[in-house]
Formats: C-alpha cells, structure tokens, sequence
C-alpha cells in the first residue's frame, strides 16, 4: 500500500455521522419495514375540482387555465396508493413546485 492511500483511507474512517441518533424503538421499527424500503410507491396530490362540468372539459385546449377555489394557503391531501397519509401545502422550492408537509393523517 502507498503512503499516498494510508492518508485517505484514514480520513475515510473518521467520517462523522451527523443524522439524528435513533432511539431503540426508531431501530426495531425501520428493520420491521426493511423488506419493503425497495418498493416503489405512488404519491399523489389531490387538488379536487368540485362542481366541473362537461362543457367546461371539453372546451379545454392547450393553454387553458383552471381555476379552483382553493385558497394558496389551504391543505391538500396527501396520498399513498390511493390512501389518504396527510395533509400538506403548495409552494415553491426555486423553479420547482413543491408540497410541505403539514400534517400526518
């Protein structure tokens, strides 16, 4: 082994973890969900649009706009596979949209 790989693997064994200790119960719950953590899931946002009618979707083009009337400021929901998990808010994450979550169902 080169003096040059000793340095490097030294610095590799001093890496800090900086995550949030887990407590016993936090350990015995991710191993429980270990055989799952591979599997993908669908996360959708609901943003209903109650009271649309047939007219209104077929008039719809390319550059429609539709409004809702939900307020900025109010939950969406929040699901897993079609079930309902929580509740979160529309934002802006730079040039991206995104949800914050604000409440677990």
């Amino acid at each position: 082994m080169s003096a040059a790989a000793v340095p490097l693997q030294q610095a590799k064994e001093k890496t800090i973890d900086t995550s949030p200790a887990k407590t016993s119960s936090e350990k015995d719950d991710f191993a429980r969900w270990a055989p799952v953590l591979h599997l993908h899931c669908e996360l959708t946002i609901d943003l209903p649009l109650e009271r649309v009618k047939v007219r209104d979707l077929m008039r719809l083009a390319s550059g429609s706009v539709l409004t809702t009337p939900w307020r900025l400021t109010r939950d969406v929901p929040l699901r897993i596979n079609g079930t309902l998990v929580g509740w979160g808010e529309m934002e802006a994450s730079g040039n991206r949209l995104a949800v914050r979550l604000t409440e677990l169902a």
